[in-house]
C-alpha cells in the first residue's frame, strides 16, 4: 500500500510539472519533490517507476517512469545488489513481452527497449548473451515483436557511437569488443527481419491488407535504424558478409524505405580503409560505388531525357548524392585502379553539378571542392589519425594516384565546371527583370532556400572551386574567364540601359579575381614550369586589360565595376610591369570623369565612384607589388596637381595616401622614411598648431564651436584617420625579402619619430570628447550634439542581432557596424548623423593610434608623460558607456599593457590601471547583480531609448554588458600573458604527491619586476579590484570571461605557491578555490571545466599542507564524508600524473556536491529513433529537459 501511496504521489507531481497551467510554485514543488524522488531510495525508485509504467496509468505518466528507470540504471545502478540488479533485469525485460501484447504507443515502445539495452550495457554483455535466444525467439512472433528487438538492437551500441563521459574508457572497450564479438549473430538477425518483413509488407499491401502491411514497414524502419547504428563502426567486412549491403541496396528501389537506406550509404560511404583489411574494404566499397552509381545514373538519364519528376524523386537523388558526395569523398581509391568505374563516377558527379536543382548541384560542389582541394594539395605525411592525408578525396596521397586522378578530369570537365559555376554566381534576388540574362531552367540561388547557409558562403565556396581549377587547368580558365569578360561586356553596348546588365558584370569581377590569383600567385606548377603556358596567358589577360583600359564609360556605377575588373588584374600586373602605367593613368582618368561636386546630393553615386577608384589604387600597389615602383613619382605628381586644384577631396587623399604607403613598403626603409614625410609634414603643420587646440579643446564648449566649424571638423577627423593608416601601413612588408635593412642602428620603426607629434593633441582631443558624456557639460549641450551622443539604429540593430543594416552609397563601416560617411569634406551644416559620426570616428580611429602607436617600439612611452595619459583617458572614465569603454580596453589600454616596458610599468600601469578597474569592478557588479536577480542589465548606453518592446532593450543591455565583461577579463589574461611574465616560476612535478621545497620560496617582491601578475600583486590599488573581478567573474555567467580570467587565476595560484606571502595564500585557499567550485556549478562554464579542476588540483596539491582551508572547505560540501576526502588524498599519492590527478579531483568535486556541479555533468548527444518518416536526419528530440531535472541522460532523451 505505502508503494502505491508513494506511486500515486509521484504521478500527482509528474502531472503537476507537465501542466503549464500550474502555478509557477506547484511546478517547481513537483519538480523538486521528484527529484528528491530519484536522489532518495534507490529501492523506492525502482519500484514506484515499476508501478507507474504499468498500462494502468497515462502515456505521461508512463514515458516519465521510464526516464526514472533509465535515470537510476545509469546514474545509481552499482547501488543495487547482484540479485537486486538480476530482478531488476527481469522485469525489464518482462516488460517487453507485456508492451508488444497489445498497440502501444511508438514512443512507450521505444522507451522500454531503450531501458532494457541501457541495463544490458551496464550489467555486461553476459546478460546480453542469455537473452539473446529469447530476443529472436520473440522477434519470430510477429510485426510489432521484431521492431521492439530492433528498437532494443538499435539502442545496444549508443555509448560506441555517441560520446558519453559517463562511460569510461575500460567500459568503452569492452562493449566495442563484446558487440564486435556478437555482430556474427547480430547481422544475420537484422538480415532475416529486413527480408522477411519486406516481402510480407509488399505481400499484405498487394491484398489491401493495409494495418498489417503498416505493421510489418513499422518493423522494416525500426530494423534499418538499428543497421544504421552499427554502419557507424561495424566491420565493413561483416556489413557485406551477412548481406546487409545487398539488402540495403534492394531497399533502394522501394519508395518506402529508401532515404532509410540512404542513411546506411552515407554512413558506411564516409569509413576509413584499415589498414589490416584493405583489399576486402576495398572490394565491400567498389560495391557500394556500384549500387549507387546505378541509382544516381537511372535518375540522371530520366531527367536528361526531360520526363517528368516530381519532388519525392528529387528529393530521393539529393539524398543520393549526398551519399555519393560522401563516398567520393573518403573512399575514392577504392576504385582509382578501374578507369572504366573511375570515369563513370566522375561524369555523373559533373551530372549532378550541373543538374538544374540547385540543391543536387549544390551537394555535388562538396565533393568537387574536396576533390580539386586534395588533388592540388602539397605531399604530406600520412598520419594515423582521421585528419591525416589518407581523410581527404583521393586517400593515399601519393602523387601517382593523385596525377591518375586528375587526368579524368579533363579539360572538357573543368570547362563545364566553370560554366556552370560562372552561371551560378548569380543570385535570384539580383536579377533585373529587364536583363538580357537568360538562365532557362537553371534554378538560381534564392532566399527561399534553406538549409544550405547563406548565399555568401554557398559563392565563396564556389569561388573556391573556380580557384582550384584555374590552378589546374590555367589555360582553360584563362580563356574562359576572358572570353566570358568580353562577351558582357560587348553585350552591354547592344543594351539600351547597359546598368540592368550590372550584376552579370560584378558576378564575372569575382570569377576574373579569383582565375587571376590562382594563376599567378605562384602555386600552379603548370604555370611555374611553362614559360610557354606563362606567355599564353599573359598574351590573354593582356587582351582582356586592353579591352578595359579602350571603354569609355562615365556612369558612376560603370565606373566601379570597371575599377573592380583592373585591381582584379593586379596580380597579372606583377609579371606584366609594361602595363602599369596604362591602368595608373586609367584609373586616375576614371576618377576625374566623376563630378566634383560636392553640395549636390544627386552626386552621391559619383562620390561613391571616386571613393572605390582610390580604394583600386590600394588594392593594385598591394598585387602589383615592385612593378609599381617606377611609377611612384608620376602618382605623387598627379595627386599634388589634382590637389592643387581643389580637385581632390582629403578622404581621397587618404586613401591614394595609403596606397603610396603600401608602395614604400616594397620599396624599403629609406623610401617609407621619405614618403612619410612627404604625406605627415603637411598635416603636422595644421595638428600642432596651438591656435586650434586653445580654441577647440581648452574649454567644454570648445567642442560646441568645432562642431559648427565643419570643414575643419572633418579636416581633424581626416588627419586622425590618415595616422591611422600610416601607423598600420609602415614597417617591413611580411615576406618582402628584397627590402633593405633599416638604416638606423636601433632599427626605429618608421613611424616613431612622428609619435611625439602626433599623439599630444590627439590626448587633448580624445579627452574633450569623453568630458561630453560628464552631467555637468553633457546637461549644456545643444540637442543636437546631446542626440549625436546617443546609440545609432546600426549600433542597436547590431547589438539586437537584427542583421546587416543595408548602408547608402559612398558610406565605409567601422568595425561593429556602424556607418561613416569617407567622402564627408562638405561644407554644410552638420546634422545629427554627421556629428555622432564623427564623434565615433575620431574615437575609434584616436583608441587605435593610440594602442598601434604603442607596438613600433618604446617611442610612446619615452615621449608621452604617463599623467597626461592617464588624464585623457581616465578623467571621465566613470561617465563612460559601456561601448566606449570597452573599445578604450580593447583598441588603447591593451597594447598599452602589453607592449610596456617592465622597467616602465611603475610609471605607467599604475595610473592607467587604478582608476580602470576600480570603476569596471564597481560597473560590472552592479549590473550582473542587476541582471542575475532582476534580469536587466541596466546599462548606461541604452537610458533614455524608447525604442520596440523591452525584450529588445533586454538583449541589448545584456549584449553591452558581456561584451564589457569579456574585454575587461581579457586584461587580467593579457597581465598573465606569458611575454609579460618571463620571470613566472613553472610547477614541476616532483615525486607523488607534488610539493614545493619550501627553502625555495621567494619574497613576493622577487617577482615584480619580471612578472607583470607579481607586479599587480605587489601594488594593492590594482590588486584589490582585479582579484574582486576574478572571484566575480567567476560567479557571472559568461563562460568566455572565465576562459579569460581562468589564465590569470592560475598565474595568481603559482604566486601563491612559490612565495612566502600569507595574504595571497589566504586569498588563494579561502576565497579563490571555493569561487571556482562555485562556478563549476554553472553550466556556462562547461567547456572550461577542465582548466577550472586543474586550478583546484593546484591549490590542493601544493597549499592542503601549507594551509588549511582547502580541506576544511572540501569537508564542508554536502555529500563528503572525512573518509572520502581521505581515499581522495590517497588516491592522489599513488599517482605522479597530473592529469590522473585532475581526473580524482573531478570525482571527488562531483561526489562532494552529489552531481550537482553542471559544468562537469557530461552533456550528452542523443540518437532519435525515427519512425516512419520522409526526413529521418533532421528529427530533433520531442522533447526539451531540463538539466537541473536530471531527465536527459543517456537513452531518457528520447520521448
Amino acid at each position: 500500500m505505502e508503494e502505491h501511496g508513494v506511486a500515486n504521489n509521484v504521478a500527482r507531481a509528474i502531472m503537476a510539472a507537465l501542466d503549464w497551467n500550474s502555478s509557477p510554485d506547484a511546478r517547481k514543488a513537483a519538480y523538486a519533490y521528484l527529484e528528491s524522488i530519484k536522489a532518495g531510495d534507490v529501492r523506492v525508485l525502482a519500484s514506484t517507476s515499476f508501478v507507474l509504467v504499468r498500462k494502468d496509468w497515462s502515456s505521461e505518466i508512463r514515458l516519465q517512469a521510464y526516464k526514472m528507470l533509465q535515470h537510476l540504471v545509469r546514474l545509481r545502478w552499482d547501488e543495487l545488489n547482484p540479485d537486486e540488479r538480476r530482478n531488476f533485469a527481469s522485469v525489464a525485460v518482462d516488460l517487453v513481452s507485456e508492451i508488444t501484447n497489445s498497440s502501444e504507443e511508438w514512443a512507450l515502445k521505444s522507451q522500454t527497449s531503450a531501458l532494457v539495452a541501457e541495463i544490458v550495457r551496464r550489467e555486461g554483455l553476459s546478460l546480453w548473451q542469455e537473452l539473446f535466444p529469447s530476443l529472436v525467439s520473440l522477434s519470430n512472433k510477429g510485426p510489432a515483436q521484431a521492431e521492439l528487438v530492433s528498437m532494443m538492437l538499435r539502442w545496444l551500441p549508443e555509448d560506441i557511437t555517441v560520446h558519453n563521459e559517463d562511460l569510461e574508457g575500460d567500459r568503452r572497450r569492452l562493449l566495442l569488443h563484446g558487440l564486435t564479438d556478437s555482430l556474427p549473430e547480430i547481422f544475420p538477425l537484422l538480415y532475416s527481419l529486413l527480408e522477411r518483413h519486406f516481402g510480407a509488407a509488399l505481400t499484405e499491401a498487394g491484398r489491401q491488407q493495409l494495418e498489417v502491411a503498416r505493421q510489418h514497414a513499422a518493423a522494416v524502419t525500426a530494423t534499418l535504424n538499428a543497421v544504421n547504428a552499427y554502419a557507424e563502426w561495424a566491420p565493413l567486412l561483416y556489413l557485406a558478409k551477412h548481406g546487409i549491403i545487398h539488402c540495403c541496396g534492394i531497399l533502394l528501389s522501394s519508395p518506402d524505405f529508401r532515404l532509410h537506406a540512404c542513411e546506411f550509404f552515407k554512413l558506411v560511404s564516409l569509413r576509413k580503409r584499415p589498414t589490416d583489411a584493405a583489399v576486402e574494404f576495398d572490394s565491400a566499397m567498389s560495391n557500394i560505388f556500384q549500387i549507387l552509381m546505378k541509382v544516381s545514373g537511372d535518375f540522371l538519364q530520366k531527367s536528361d531525357s526531360g520526363a517528368v519528376i516530381d519532388e519525392n524523386e528529387f528529393e530521393f537523388a539529393e539524398y543520393i548524392c549526398e551519399s555519393m558526395v560522401a563516398l567520393g569523398s573518403s573512399n575514392l581509391q577504392c576504385i582509382a585502379g578501374d578507369n572504366s568505374v573511375l570515369s563513370f563516377y566522375i561524369q555523373q558527379m559533373l551530372g549532378f553539378f550541373k543538374h538544374h536543382k540547385l540543391a543536387l548541384h549544390y551537394q555535388s560542389l562538396l565533393f568537387w571542392l574536396t576533390l580539386m582541394r586534395d588533388l592540388l594539395s602539397k605531399p604530406k605525411i600520412v598520419g594515423s589519425g582521421e585528419n591525416s592525408a589518407t581523410n581527404p578525396a583521393v586517400g593515399s596521397g601519393h602523387d601517382t594516384e593523385k596525377n591518375k586522378i586528375l587526368a579524368f578530369v579533363n579539360d572538357e570537365i573543368c570547362s563545364s565546371i566553370l560554366d556552370v559555376s560562372f552561371q551560378r554566381l548569380l543570385k535570384k534576388e539580383k536579377i533585373n527583370p529587364g536583363t538580357s540574362l537568360s538562365v532557362g531552367t537553371l534554378e538560381l540561388w534564392s532566399d527561399d532556400f534553406e538549409g544550405k547557409g547563406d548565399f555568401g558562403q554557398y559563392r565563396s565556396r564556389l569561388l573556391e572551386l573556380i580557384r582550384f581549377v584555374a590552378a589546374a587547368k590555367p589555360i582553360v580558365a584563362a580563356t574562359k574567364v576572358c572570353e566570358r569578360s568580353m562577351a558582357i561586356i560587348k553585350s552591354l553596348f547592344l543594351v539600351p540601359y547597359p546598368a540592368q546588365e550590372l550584376v552579370i558584370l560584378e558576378s564575372m569581377q569575382l570569377a576574373l579575381e579569383n582565375v587571376v590569383n590562382a594563376v599567378f600567385d605562384g602555386s600552379s606548377e603548370t604555370v611555374r614550369n611553362s614559360s610557354e603556358v606563362q606567355q599564353s596567358l599573359c598574351r590573354m589577360f593582356e587582351g582582356l586589360l586592353q579591352q578595359l583600359l579602350s571603354l569609355k564609360w562615365t556612369e558612376p556605377e560603370l565606373v566601379v565595376v570597371l575599377g573592380h575588373y583592373l585591381d582584379a588584374l593586379g596580380p597579372f600586373l606583377k609579371y606584366n610591369p609594361d602595363v602599369v602605367g596604362s591602368v595608373v593613368n586609367k584609373l586616375f582618368e576614371l576618377l576625374t570623369s566623376q563630378p566634383f561636386v560636392v553640395k549636390d546630393p544627386a552626386t552621391s553615386t559619383s562620390r561613391h565612384a571616386r571613393l572605390q577608384i582610390c580604394t583600386s589604387f590600394i588594392r593594385i600597389a598591394k598585387a602589383a607589388d615592385q612593378s609599381i615602383l617606377p611609377h611612384m613619382k608620376g602618382i605623387a605628381d598627379t595627386m599634388a596637381f589634382l590637389q592643387k586644384e581643389g580637385r581632390l577631396l582629403r578622404g581621397e587623399h587618404n586613401l591614394l595616401g595609403e596606397a603610396f604607403l603600401i608602395m614604400a613598403s616594397a620599396a624599403g626603409v629609406q623610401q617609407q622614411l621619405e614618403v612619410l614625410a612627404w604625406l605627415l609634414e603637411p598635416l603636422s603643420k595644421q595638428w600642432t598648431q596651438l591656435d586650434w587646440q586653445d580654441a577647440y579643446l581648452s574649454d567644454p564648449t570648445g567642442l560646441i564651436r568645432l562642431c559648427a566649424d565643419t570643414p575643419f571638423m572633418w579636416s581633424l577627423f581626416h588627419t586622425v584617420t590618415f595616422f591611422e593608416k600610416a601607423l598600420k601601413r609602415s614597417g617591413l612588408r611580411k615576406g618582402n625579402t628584397s627590402v633593405q635593412t633599416m638604416s638606423k642602428p636601433d632599427n626605429l620603426h618608421p613611424m616613431a619619430s612622428h609619435v611625439s607629434w602626433m599623439l599630444p593633441p590627439l590626448l587633448k582631443l580624445l579627452r574633450a570628447i569623453h568630458s561630453l558624456w560628464s552631467p555637468p557639460v553633457s546637461q549644456a549641450l545643444p540637442g543636437e550634439i546631446k542626440a549625436a551622443m546617443a546609440m545609432s539604429d546600426v549600433e542597436r540593430a547590431s547589438l539586437f542581432g537584427g542583421g546587416n543594416v543595408k548602408l547608402p552609397k559612398g558610406t565605409l563601416s567601422f568595425t561593429d557596424g556602424s556607418p561613416l560617411d569617407m567622402n564627408r569634406d562638405s561644407y554644410a551644416e552638420p546634422n545629427e548623423a554627421d556629428i555622432r559620426n564623427w564623434l565615433k570616428g575620431i574615437r575609434d580611429s584616436g583608441y587605435n593610434v593610440l594602442g598601434l602607436s604603442a607596438t613600433i617600439g618604446d617611442s610612446l612611452f619615452k615621449c608621452l608623460d604617463s599623467q597626461s595619459v592617464a588624464l585623457a583617458l581616465m578623467e571621465n572614465i566613470q561617465h563612460m558607456e559601456f561601448r566606449h569603454l570597452r573599445l578604450l580596453v580593447h583598441l588603447a589600454l591593451i597594447p598599452l599593457i602589453k607592449n610596456c616596458p617592465s622597467d616602465m610599468w611603475e610609471a605607467w600601469l599604475e595610473k592607467l590601471l587604478h582608476p580602470l578597474l576600480v570603476h569596471s569592478q564597481r560597473t560590472l557588479s552592479c549590473s550582473w547583480s542587476s541582471l542575475l536577480q532582476e534580469g536587466r542589465a541596466k546599462v548606461p548606453d541604452l537610458h533614455g531609448i524608447v525604442d520596440g518592446s523591452d525584450l529588445k532593450v533586454e538583449v541589448m543591455e545584456e549584449k553591452l554588458l558581456r561584451d564589457l565583461t569579456r574585454e575587461t577579463c581579457s586584461i587580467l589574461s593579457v597581465f598573465a600573458s606569458p611575454i609579460v611574465n618571463a620571470g613566472l616560476p613553472s610547477l614541476e612535478p616532483s615525486g607523488h604527491v607534488n610539493r614545493v621545497d619550501e627553502s625555495s620560496l621567494k619574497d613576493l617582491a622577487a617577482f615584480a619586476t619580471s612578472s607583470m601578475v607579481g607586479f599587480v600583486l605587489m601594488h594593492k590599488s590594482l590588486a584589490l579590484p582585479a582579484l574582486q573581478i576574478s572571484l566575480e567573474a567567476l560567479r557571472w555567467t559568461d563562460g568566455e570571461a572565465v576562459t579569460k580570467v581562468s589564465s590569470f587565476c592560475g598565474a595568481v595560484i603559482l604566486l601563491a605557491i612559490s612565495t612566502t606571502n600569507m595574504e595571497l595564500q589566504d586569498f588563494v585557499c579561502k576565497d579563490l578555490f571555493p569561487a571556482i567550485i562555485q562556478a563549476l556549478a554553472l553550466e556556462s562554464n562547461a567547456f572550461i571545466s577542465a582548466d577550472l579542476v586543474a586550478l583546484c588540483r593546484e591549490i590542493f596539491i601544493y597549499l592542503a599542507d601549507r594551509h588549511p582551508a582547502p580541506r576544511q572547505i572540501l569537508l564542508s560540501l554536502p555529500c563528503i564524508t572525512s573518509q572520502d576526502l581521505l581515499a581522495f588524498e590517497e588516491a592522489l599519492t599513488k599517482t605522479a600524473s597530473p592529469k590522473e590527478q585532475k581526473q580524482h579531483m573531478k570525482s571527488l568535486l562531483l561526489l562532494a556536491t552529489g552531481n550537482k556541479l553542471k559544468a562537469l555533468a557530461a552533456q550528452k548527444s542523443v540518437n532519435v529513433i525515427t519512425n516512419v518518416s520522409t526526413k529521418p536526419r533532421n528529427v530533433s528530440p520531442a522533447l526539451e529537459s531540463k538539466t537541473d531535472e536530471g531527465d536527459a541522460i543517456g537513452l531518457a532523451g528520447i520521448a
